[in-house]
């Protein structure tokens, strides 16, 4: 079998602040492979962001970052900025969570494109420029050429974020983080988005790290899914797995907020109850249980990562996992005999 291309092993990212160290990420270990989709999941604050800013090195200087990461068996942790600058927007490259941020508002969309191309390639303006249109039409920006001339505000916010991704895809990278590709997008500008990353997949064959919050949006695109909690790996496996076969009643209670016209969603949505915790006084034992609805003494000790299916690679942090589907179904029951 050929190495990962991305491997995290104990990666760990402390914030010191005047009030104590904010524990952002906590043991995450994780691997990424050529051509694959990979969603990592969960509530805002569960350290998903920041572990993928790790990956790329863009976190503030005073981060402590301890563990592995390892780029087609580099370490990435152990490159200084130059070396890191070489692969960053080349064979790294990231699509920014708010692209009216994160694009230039006094420089052209095209200008950006050229300028992204040309660090890292050897071509002529005109050869870049015309391979940022190629790009342009690519992500369905219509009258792509015409376009280049835009400025970011000229884009509506569907297209800000399409050119944000033509911009990541414009030196082949071999791995593309996109973090919440998606926020404060409308549900059909949404699909039109995620469809995007997915032509661009299949044409270039990039990997993708997809960070978001809405297990609904990964159903159709992952290959696998990893699910955060208070800066810990909950639980990981493929796609059909997590969904239909979880261990996990962090996953379980992301899925019962899903809004759904049929199954078992149809009659009500049950939101997580309480918050997600403070990384700075995280709740002893499982950071979970202050929310679980199945939390018992045992749950004041921490639960370890543990494989429960060896033949998937299915694992989970859950003391009660094994009697979990159990659990699950004597609370549904009486909701069924009552419907």
């Amino acid at each position: 079998m050929t190495a990962p291309l991305l491997e995290v092993e104990d990666l760990r990212v402390t914030f010191g602040t005047d009030d104590g160290d904010v524990r952002a990420v906590q043991g995450l270990s994780f691997t990424v492979s050529e051509g694959e989709t990979l969603a990592v999941v969960g509530e805002s604050g569960s350290g998903k962001t920041v572990a993928a800013l790790a990956i790329m090195r863009l976190l503030p200087r005073y981060a402590r970052i301890e563990g592995s990461i390892r780029f087609r068996g580099t370490s990435l942790l152990d490159l200084d900025d130059d070396g890191m600058r070489g692969l960053q927007g080349d064979d790294l490259a990231m699509v920014f969570q708010d692209p009216m941020t994160a694009l230039n508002p006094v420089i052209t969309v095209g200008d950006q494109i050229v300028e992204a191309i040309r660090t890292h390639r050897d071509v002529t303006e005109a050869a870049a420029r015309d391979r940022a249109a190629e790009l342009l039409d690519l992500v369905g920006i219509p009258e792509p050429r015409r376009r280049l001339d835009s400025y970011p505000h000229e884009f509506s916010g569907g297209m800000r974020q399409r050119a944000m991704i033509a911009m990541a895809i414009s030196n082949d990278p071999k791995l593309l983080i996109a973090d919440e590709p998606t926020t404060a997008l409308d549900v059909t500008v949404q699909a039109q988005v995620m469809e995007v990353i997915r032509r661009v997949q299949e044409a270039t064959g990039t990997a993708v790290m997809l960070v978001t919050h809405d297990l609904g949006l990964v159903a159709g695109t992952a290959d696998r899914i990893q699910v955060m909690y208070g800066g810990r790996l909950f639980e990981s496996g493929d796609t059909d797995t997590v969904f239909y076969g979880s261990r996990n009643p962090y996953t379980l209670g992301l899925m019962a907020s899903i809004p759904s016209a049929v199954g078992r969603t149809a009659h009500r949505l049950e939101p997580i109850p309480g918050s997600p915790p403070s990384l700075i006084n995280l709740p002893e034992g499982c950071v979970f249980g202050p929310r679980c609805a199945f939390a018992t003494d045992a749950c004041r000790s921490e639960p370890e990562l543990r494989v429960v299916d060896a033949a998937t690679g299915h694992a989970t942090r859950c003391h009660r996992a094994d009697e979990l589907p159990a659990l699950i179904a004597a609370r549904a029951a009486p909701r069924e005999a009552g419907a």
